[in-house]
């Protein structure tokens, strides 16, 4: 059985504030660099978003997800290498997969939902709750009234 290279995910958190230029410049740059030494397999562009607390009085964030294989430590120092020195990067995350993990969910069609579901009539969701199973406990207070 052939031993395949490990998954690896890169977060990039890029600054909203940047131009357009230099936030392309540095995701065309890191795809450039991984599609070099290794094999991309995913890049999702999930936009800007909030984020959980201020990184550099920012509030918000562009997001990337990038998905590789590497064999080696080459490409993994030379990115943290290169990512901790540009300018434009708020934050970054390099995280080894472990086999059988799921795939990353699509961020864009899940935010495009929930504006949706925001916008549609009298503010109700459009998918209806299940109901309960019969497995699930149900409320006593409402038998014995």
């Amino acid at each position: 059985m052939p031993v395949t290279a490990p998954t690896y995910d890169l977060t990039l958190l890029l600054d909203p504030q940047a131009e357009e230029d230099a936030r392309a410049k540095i995701v065309g740059d890191t795809l450039a660099t991984v599609q070099a030494q290794g094999e991309l397999l995913r890049h999702d562009e999930w936009g800007e978003r909030p984020l959980a607390y201020p990184i550099e009085r920012r509030a918000s964030a562009e997001y990337h997800l990038l998905q590789f294989h590497t064999g080696g430590t080459e490409l993994l120092s030379g990115l943290d290498h290169s990512l901790r020195i540009t300018d434009g990067v708020l934050r970054f995350r390099i995280i080894k997969l472990k086999p059988g993990v799921p795939a990353a969910p699509d961020m864009r069609s899940s935010a495009a939902s929930a504006r949706r579901s925001a916008s549609s009539p009298e503010g109700e969701p459009e998918a209806q709750v299940e109901a309960a199973s019969d497995d699930e406990p149900q409320d006593e207070l409402a038998e014995s009234a």
